[in-house]
């Protein structure tokens, strides 16, 4: 029998670890050719590492809990060395392979540090490659410091916010805070707590009766809620409305759906019919695809359009149709079905919710008529659609106005108002209604 050593992969562009929450497979296990063999989480997704061969399970070289760096072994199989030649032959040696284990920690480490130090310069660049664009989100409000998914895990559950995190020495290499240093500050933490906030003080005098449900908040809700609460703290929100005549797009999809779904097998959805729109309308008031970095603001060449997707367990998820400008319709549906249903599984990976530059969430599906949504950080504008319902509406014709029936649909962009004003979100507005309402209904997908 020979050894086969499982690492873990890599995740995506920007990132360098992950958290390993649950063994799937234990030693002395059969193990076959893609059986998952445990779960990992980083910020963003949870997913599940698999194994490239069959064989006995032999050795776990992690623990649940771990924070592990890509590239690293976290389990050994005993496989056969029949139709495979030797170690050496049939995977390279060690050194070929995959390099010793001294150079990929050096590898590893030079890719957090390098990480480390180059997160601002990430942030204020619209041209480095996708993925990139979120890495803030795993370092400090200033960008400065680095945050593993296990320490910021830790810093939720226990309601340590950024600034307090920031004031914790670490132990670890360029002062990077640990899992233990953390721990070490909770328990001293608890201790001595420090004055409660106002809203933490009313929090904790809250009482229920025994016939009230308690829900603890899973790993993802947490995340979400530290999120929302930080992008209401960083921008002012506003929101804007206005109405749009979907009748010439109700009808053209009404026409289209089904031969569509019978050659495509997927939906014909009025997704990516606004997701084009946006991306037409991000080209004719490009300040609308913008970030703020302090008191300079960035403005991203590419069109990276989120779309909020509402997954089984209640939670959400943003995957993103990165350079939403350069495709055809036909290429976005093909991707808003693609993204959608692998978001429902479980198996979008890292890359795929990250970069996004203006996002989308559909209000309409679960029939409400308007909505002012929390921005999605670091981007500057979200927009937000309604159901389409009939209403009686004035129609301007050459022979004079008339009242009519028509499918109307309420738009909306909240937006931060550091940057983006009124006038701006307004022009923003009447641009996609634009697109819209003269969307071609002679084309077919």
């Amino acid at each position: 029998m020979a050894t086969y050593d499982i690492v873990l992969p890599r995740l995506g562009e920007a990132v360098i670890e992950a958290t390993l929450t649950r063994w799937l497979k234990k030693e002395g296990d059969t193990v076959n050719e893609e059986d998952p063999i445990a779960e990992i989480a980083t910020d963003k997704v949870d997913t599940e590492v698999t194994s490239p061969v069959a064989g006995v399970f032999a050795k776990q070289l992690a623990a649940e809990g771990d924070v592990i760096p890509v590239g690293q072994i976290i389990a050994t199989l005993e496989v056969k060395d029949e139709g495979r030649g030797t170690k050496d032959e049939g995977r390279g040696t060690k050194d070929e392979g995959r390099g010793t284990k001294d150079e990929i920690d050096s590898k590893v480490a030079f890719q957090a540090e390098e990480s480390s130090k180059e997160a601002p310069e990430v942030a204020d660049s619209c041209e480095v490659p996708s993925g990139h664009e979120d890495l803030p989100h795993d370092h400090d409000e200033g960008g400065t410091r680095f945050y593993s998914p296990l320490v910021r895990s830790i810093a939720v559950q226990e309601n340590i916010s950024f600034q307090e995190l920031g004031s914790i020495p670490g132990t670890g290499k360029n002062d990077r805070l640990t899992k233990q240093d953390l721990l070490n500050y909770v328990e001293k933490r608890k201790a001595s707590p420090p004055p409660l906030p106002a809203q933490s003080q009313v929090s904790q005098g809250l009482t229920h009766s025994p016939t009230d449900q308690v829900i603890e908040m899973d790993r993802v809700r947490q995340l979400i809620a530290t999120h929302m609460v930080k992008s209401v703290q960083t921008s002012p929100h506003v929101t804007s409305f206005i109405e749009v005549d979907m009748t010439p797009i109700v009808r053209w999809r009404e026409k289209h759906k089904d031969s569509f779904f019978q050659r495509e097998g997927m939906k014909l959805t009025y997704t990516p019919i606004i997701i084009e729109a946006i991306a037409k309308a991000v080209r004719d008031v490009p300040m609308i695809n913008v970030s703020v970095d302090g008191t300079r603001v960035l403005v991203h060449k590419r069109i990276n359009v989120g779309m909020a997707v509402a997954l089984p367990n209640s939670n959400l998820i943003v995957p993103v149709i990165r350079d939403a400008d350069q495709k055809s319709l036909l290429g976005i549906t093909k991707m808003v079905n693609d993204l959608a249903d692998r978001a429902r599984q479980n198996k979008l990976v890292p890359d795929e919710i990250a970069g996004g530059t203006v996002s989308l969430t559909n209000l309409g599906s679960f029939g409400t008529l308007m909505g002012t949504p929390i921005i999605n950080q670091p981007q500057a504008a979200i927009v937000a659609i309604g159901s389409i319902t009939k209403r009686p509406v004035v129609i301007e014709t050459p022979e004079g106005d008339t009242i009519g029936i028509r499918l109307m649909m309420f738009l909306s962009v909240t937006f931060d108002h550091r940057v983006v004003d009124g006038a701006m979100a307004g022009e923003f507005l009447n641009k996609m209604v634009g697109h819209l309402e003269t969307f071609d209904t002679n084309q077919t997908l």
